[in-house]
């Protein structure tokens, strides 16, 4: 049987992953083995964080809401429950932008909340 020794697709196959382990330190770009490593780990890892970065992002919503709502004497959770029982269907992203940048309409959404809390 003759000597197959890959050449071409083999090379190829080596570009690619060392393409990929562009800019890592050390041995981690130069050798196959290696860069070849770390690129399956990088990968795992932009594959996780993807999932991570809603969390983080929604985490942050819930803080901003919670500041502002706390300066209307409220805490996080009667201000998501009064909006509940108030019938006010605006998500936590448009709450945290409106906390951030338009704190009259947060503070209209928190008096509404607290009518329906106390009531």
């Amino acid at each position: 049987m003759a000597r197959v020794k890959g050449g071409f697709v083999r090379a190829r196959r080596r570009k690619r992953i060392l393409k990929l382990a562009k800019g890592y330190f050390g041995s981690k770009h130069r050798l196959f083995k290696t860069a070849k490593e770390q690129v399956m780990k990088s990968l795992l890892y932009a594959y996780r964080d993807r999932r991570q970065h809603k969390r983080d992002i929604r985490k942050l919503w819930i803080v901003r809401i919670n500041a502002a709502a706390r300066q209307n004497g409220l805490s996080y959770s009667k201000f998501m429950y009064g909006l509940k029982l108030a019938g006010v269907e605006v998500n936590r992203k448009m709450l945290a932008d409106l906390a951030v940048n338009d704190i009259n309409s947060f503070n209209t959404f928190a008096s509404l909340a607290k009518q329906k809390v106390n009531a």
